[in-house]
């Protein structure tokens, strides 16, 4: 199908731009890489965590569904530098730095997603509940 410039009025639309076609991918528009409520997941690729990562942005995106969390990242990372990495990032405003959920060196394990999720919560929606997710309130 064909885009065309001219409206059902009979007026012609500026040509400075081309109009949206969604089979013309020279019209596609790239998402924003920084959006409120991203999250990034490095990983250490040569200690085999992907199906970790993934694991863990499906259940992040299971607790926090879009547009809540509008994007989750996964960086796959392979060098002396970074072995045995595993980190989970939020972005909160767009422009910001990312700020540190979890670090797997700096906690001594993996994720618990329980306190993962509870963590992003509260930077993002801090008076929702997680029900059966939430600590025990004293």
């Amino acid at each position: 199908m064909a885009s065309s410039n001219v409206q059902t009025d009979g007026t012609q639309l500026p040509t400075d731009e081309p109009l949206y076609d969604p089979m013309n991918p020279s019209t596609f528009v790239a998402p924003s890489p920084s959006t409120p409520y991203s999250v990034i997941i490095e990983f250490c690729d040569r200690c085999r965590w992907l199906h970790r990562a993934t694991w863990t942005s499906t259940e992040l995106f299971l607790t926090f569904p879009p547009p809540t969390i509008r994007s989750i990242t996964i960086i796959p990372l392979n060098s002396e530098d970074t072995a045995g990495r595993f980190r989970v990032w939020l972005t909160v405003d767009e422009g910001s730095s990312p700020i540190l959920m979890w670090d797997r060196k700096v906690e001594g394990n993996f994720p618990e997603l329980k306190v993962l999720k509870q963590r992003i919560r509260d930077r993002i929606q801090p008076d929702r509940s997680l029900g059966h997710s939430d600590q025990c309130k004293k």
